[in-house]
C-alpha cells in the first residue's frame, strides 16, 4: 500500500476539490494502474469538504478494482493508527475516513 500525502489544499470545498484533481489525481491513478493499492492522507478540514472527498475514494475504488483506495484524515498520530489499520484490512476499500489524535475510543 502506497501513502500519498496530500498537502496545501485551499480551504473552499470547491476550490480544493479541483486542485486534488488537477494536481493529486494521476498521481494517485498512477498508482493504482502499477497494481500496487493507494492510502491518500489529507488534512483535516471542515464538513464541507466530506462529500467530495468520499465520492474520490469511492470512485477510485470502484474504477481499481481489486485495488484498494482509501482516503483518510487526520493528524499525524490518527494517520500513522488507520494506516497501520488499512493495511491490515484488506476486504476495506473506497472510504473515507476521518479522526483525530485526542484517542477517542482507546480505554488506555
Amino acid at each position: 500500500m502506497k501513502r500519498i500525502t496530500v498537502d496545501d489544499l485551499p480551504s473552499d470545498p470547491l476550490a480544493a476539490a479541483s486542485m486534488f484533481q488537477e494536481h493529486w489525481l494521476s498521481r494517485i491513478e498512477h498508482i493504482l494502474e502499477s497494481g500496487e493499492d493507494a492510502l491518500v492522507a489529507v488534512s483535516p478540514a471542515e464538513r464541507s469538504h466530506h462529500e467530495w472527498r468520499r465520492t474520490m475514494a469511492v470512485g477510485l475504488a470502484r474504477k481499481y478494482t481489486p485495488r484498494r483506495c482509501n482516503i483518510i484524515a487526520g493528524g499525524t498520530a490518527a494517520i500513522g493508527a488507520l494506516e497501520h489499520y488499512l493495511r491490515s484490512a484488506p476486504g476495506i476499500t473506497g472510504q473515507y475516513l476521518e479522526c483525530d489524535d485526542a484517542g477517542a475510543g482507546d480505554p488506555a
